[in-house]
C-alpha cells in the first residue's frame, strides 16, 4: 500500500513515510492509493476475532513495511492498557446502542488511535535510529490522549497547544500534570482554530519541519484514522444479529476524522445506511451537509468543548472523493478557503454529500436535556458529547436498535455540567483523581507562529 497526497504533490511513499510525515510536504493530506474491499465473507471471518486481531487484519490491508510480527506486537501493546475486557462495550440505552469508546488510559475514545500512534513512533524511531518533535493541536481530549500515548517514550518530545479558558479544567490538568522531560503544554490566548492554523503554518515551513523533524499526531495522520477505522468494524459485529445487516451510526464530531474513519469503512464494505454528523451550535458541517455552505464562522465556546471548531481539517480528505479523485479541484478548494473564508458545495456534489452523510445540531441546553432525559429513562450517565449524538439521532428519527451513538468521553470528565443536570457529581476513574494535587507545567503563548518555533527550538532536544 502506497500513500499520495490530496493534492497532488506527493505520492508513492509508504506507510511509515506517511505516519513520520503527517501532513504532506504540499500541504494537503495523505491517503491510501487504494482503498481494500471487504465481501460479507471477509466480514464474517473479521466478526469471529477479538479487538487486537480484528486490529492486525485491518491496519495490515494499509501497510507492507512492518513485519507481521512486529506489527501485531504493537497492537497488543497499545491494547493491554485498556480498562475493559470487551474493549468497547455497546450498550442498549435511549432506545439505541451507545459505544463507549472511552476505557482508554485518559478516558477519551482518542486513545484508541492515540497510543497506538504512539508505539507506531516509538518502533519505527528505534529501527531508523532517529528522533522526533510531535507538534499538535486539541480542542480537549486529543492533548491528553497525545501526550499519554507518548510520555516517558525514548527518542519522542511532544509540543501541545491548547486554547486558553476553551477545554475542561479536567482536559488541562491530564495534559499539565504528567511531570515527564518529553512533554511541553502550551495554552494559547484564542481558539481552537487558532491552534490548529500555528499547527499547521509551522508545517508548512518545510525547513524548519526537516531541521526539527516535526511529526503530527492530529488526525491529520492518517494512522490516527486508521486506527479509528477498526472500532467501527468491532461496533458493528457487536449491534448486528447475523453479518450483511445495516446499522446507523451518529458522530459527534467537530474536526470531521472520526466520521471520515466511519466513511473510509463504509467505502470497505462494511453496511453502514446512514452516517451522521453531530455538530454543537459550532455547526461548520452540518451547514455543509444541509446547504452546501462550508463557510468559517467565529467559535462558540459550548459544554462540548471538543467540538467547539469551525476549520474541519479532516474535511479535505472527503473532498479528495467528492472530486472523484481530482487532486487539482482540491487544491482549488482549499486555497479558496484559505483566501475567501468559504467552500461552496452545490449541484450535484451536494447530493452526493446528502447521500454520504445526514447531520444535526445540538444546543447546550438540549445536550443538558438529554443528559437528563437519558439518565430518567435508562439510569444511565452520558458526557454531553455523546448526548449531542443522541439528540441529533433523536432529531433525524433514527431511534432504533440498529442505531449506533458513538459516547467519545466518560461522563466524569465534564463534572461540572453533570451536577448541574443531575444534581450528583458522576463517579470519578481512579486515573481522573488527585489530579488537582499534582505539579502542573505549562507555557502561555499569543498565537504566533515566530513565538512557536522559538519554543520549539530551544526546547527540542
Amino acid at each position: 500500500m502506497k500513500y499520495k497526497s490530496t493534492r497532488g504533490g506527493v505520492s508513492g511513499i509508504s506507510f511509515e513515510e506517511a505516519v513520520m510525515m503527517g501532513l504532506a510536504s504540499d500541504g494537503g493530506l495523505l491517503i491510501p492509493e487504494k482503498i481494500p474491499l471487504f465481501n460479507e465473507k471477509d466480514l464474517k471471518h473479521l466478526s469471529e476475532l477479538p479487538y487486537t486481531k480484528l486490529a492486525y487484519e485491518i491496519i495490515s490491508r494499509f501497510q507492507e513495511g512492518i513485519p507481521s510480527d512486529d506489527l501485531m506486537q504493537i497492537i497488543q501493546k497499545t491494547y493491554s492498557r485498556f480498562d475493559n475486557v470487551n474493549m468497547i462495550p455497546v450498550r442498549k440505552a435511549a432506545g439505541m446502542r451507545i459505544a463507549e469508546l472511552y476505557h482508554g488510559p485518559t478516558y477519551s475514545f482518542k486513545d484508541i488511535a492515540l497510543q497506538f500512534l504512539g508505539n507506531l513512533f516509538e518502533y519505527i524511531l528505534e529501527k531508523r535510529k532517529q528522533k522526533l518533535n510531535i507538534l499538535g493541536a486539541t480542542s480537549g481530549d486529543t492533548g491528553s490522549a497525545a501526550i499519554y500515548g507518548v510520555k516517558g517514550k525514548k527518542n519522542i518530545n511532544i509540543f501541545m497547544l491548547y486554547p486558553s479558558n476553551r477545554v475542561s479544567n479536567i482536559q488541562e490538568l491530564q495534559m499539565t500534570t504528567t511531570e515527564s522531560s518529553n512533554v511541553f503544554c502550551l495554552e494559547v490566548t484564542g481558539s481552537f482554530d487558532n491552534c490548529q492554523s500555528l499547527v499547521k503554518d509551522v508545517f508548512s515551513d518545510l525547513e524548519f519541519k526537516e531541521e526539527y523533524s516535526l511529526g503530527a499526531v492530529n488526525s491529520i495522520n492518517f494512522a490516527r484514522i486508521l486506527a479509528q477505522m477498526v472500532y467501527y468494524f468491532w461496533i458493528y459485529f457487536r449491534t448486528i444479529r447475523r453479518v450483511g445487516e445495516d446499522i446507523n451510526v451518529v458522530v459527534p464530531t467537530g474536526n470531521f476524522g472520526n466520521v471520515f474513519a466511519g466513511y473510509m469503512t463504509k467505502k470497505m464494505g462494511l453496511p453502514i445506511t446512514k452516517l451522521m454528523i453531530a455538530t454543537n451550535r459550532n455547526n461548520i458541517l452540518t451547514r455543509t451537509v444541509k446547504f452546501g455552505d462550508y463557510s468559517i464562522e467565529r467559535v462558540h465556546p459550548t459544554i462540548s468543548p471538543a467540538m467547539d471548531i469551525q476549520i474541519a481539517s479532516n474535511f479535505e480528505r472527503y473532498l479528495y472523493y467528492l472530486y472523484n479523485e481530482d487532486c487539482s479541484k482540491v487544491s482549488e478548494a482549499m486555497e479558496r478557503l484559505k483566501t475567501d473564508k468559504e467552500i461552496d458545495i452545490r449541484g450535484h456534489l451536494l447530493g452526493q454529500l446528502q447521500r454520504d452523510f445526514i447531520a444535526g445540531e445540538t444546543s447546550d441546553e438540549e445536550m443538558k436535556n438529554t443528559i437528563r432525559q437519558v439518565f430518567s429513562k435508562s439510569d444511565y450517565v452520558i458526557d454531553p458529547h455523546t448526548a449531542c449524538a443522541v439528540h441529533a439521532a433523536e432529531q433525524m428519527e433514527l431511534v432504533a436498535d440498529n442505531t449506533v451513538c458513538l459516547s467519545t468521553a466518560h461522563p466524569a470528565k465534564f463534572p461540572e455540567v453533570i451536577h448541574e443536570v443531575l444534581s450528583v457529581w458522576p463517579e470519578m476513574p481512579s486515573g481522573l483523581q488527585n489530579l488537582e494535587e499534582r505539579q502542573r507545567r505549562s507555557e502561555r503563548i499569543n498565537p504566533d507562529e515566530s513565538i512557536l518555533k522559538d519554543f520549539i527550538a530551544k526546547n527540542a532536544k
